[in-house]
């Protein structure tokens, strides 16, 4: 039966909750664990769709949808304190082999709000760790660049090399700045217009793509003037130039590493369009928005670790002869929907 199925995954996500969480309130454990085992039946944001398929004794449909929409606007569940035992067994792993590789991001949500995502790379992937959800419809500036920021840094080990990525809402000399006082390495992609002062000369980012050479060690970005080194990188078929600020000495194959941001996108797929619909969502509050979000992430880790275990003790002859055969959140490079286990 759908509703013993969706029971029995939420005692079991509870008892995880547990582990991590001792001392987070019963009701608030259980009420979590019950949202994340049903999101991962329906796999939907609509909170119809949800209130549809929950498991509660009520049997009208509103008196549901009631109870979740109590959940989404508690202020005792906070996000960002239950994800900090989540993003501490998460940076473990990549920690081992000496880098850590963070990714900032942000997607449109809807008509009026944006979400600032930080995420860990790992095997093609990345995996949410903290988030902000701002009404806005622009860039999400550094204030609340640099406070999604301040969750991240008490949890990194500080002998493990960070390296954070980041687009062109990113490329400013305030993160920049940021990453350099931090210790942190940095590929940032830089905007066409930004002023850049060399060799005693001013020149745009863009007019110095133009220029025959790619690589430029301490120039200064902005009035600023916030040092910095820079790789440049025009693909065939591409309108435009990759401009990488690092803090490495720039070549080609570092300021290739940006590439590696590309595994938030299908993150973000996963959130929107090909898994739980988060842009359907008719929500209109940024902080219900955000538990909708940790709701989404938790069942993600979920099918994720759950699909890694399968992978372990069901292996296909392929994965048989791989390495490292260790089942744990983020290891795998599938989907949502290749892994996600109702």
């Amino acid at each position: 039966m759908l509703e013993s199925s969706i029971h029995h995954i939420a005692k079991s996500i509870n008892k995880e909750l547990y582990e991590r969480l001792p001392n987070q309130r019963k009701t608030q454990r259980e009420s979590l664990s019950l949202m994340v085992a049903t999101m991962l039946e329906v796999r939907s944001a609509n909170t119809m769709e949800l209130a549809s398929a929950l498991p509660r004794e009520a049997e009208r449909i509103d008196m549901r949808y009631q109870w979740i929409e109590r959940f989404l606007k508690n202020p005792h569940i906070k996000p960002d304190e239950i994800m900090i035992p989540f993003a501490k067994e998460l940076l473990r792993y990549p920690a081992e082999h000496g880098m850590v590789v963070i990714q900032m991001d942000q997607s449109h949500l809807n008509d009026e709000f944006e979400v600032l995502m930080l995420s860990l790379s790992w095997e093609g992937r990345a995996l949410p760790l903290f988030w902000s959800v701002e009404k806005t419809q622009g860039g999400i500036g550094f204030s609340h660049q640099k406070k999604l920021l301040s969750r991240l840094w008490p949890l990194l080990d500080r002998n493990v090399r960070v390296v954070l990525m980041g687009d062109r809402f990113y490329g400013t000399p305030d993160l920049i700045a940021y990453c350099r006082k931090n210790g942190w390495d940095y590929r940032l992609r830089l905007k066409n217009n930004l002023l850049i002062f060399q060799d005693g000369g001013e020149i745009t980012t863009g007019e110095l793509a133009r220029t025959p050479q790619s690589y430029h060690q301490n120039v200064l970005i902005s009035q600023k003037k916030v040092p910095t080194h820079l790789g440049i990188i025009q693909e065939e078929g591409h309108p435009e130039p990759w401009i990488i600020a690092m803090s490495s000495l720039p070549s080609f194959y570092k300021t290739l590493d940006y590439g590696l941001r590309w595994g938030i996108e299908p993150m973000f797929s996963d959130f929107k369009s090909r898994g739980f619909g988060l842009g359907n969502t008719q929500l209109q509050f940024s902080d219900r928005l955000q538990r909708l979000i940790l709701v989404m992430t938790l069942a993600m880790y979920w099918a994720v670790s759950t699909g890694m275990w399968d992978k372990k003790k069901n292996p296909l002859p392929a994965e048989k002869n791989t390495k490292n055969q260790k089942s744990y959140i983020g290891k795998s490079p599938l989907s949502l929907k290749e892994v996600c286990v109702a």
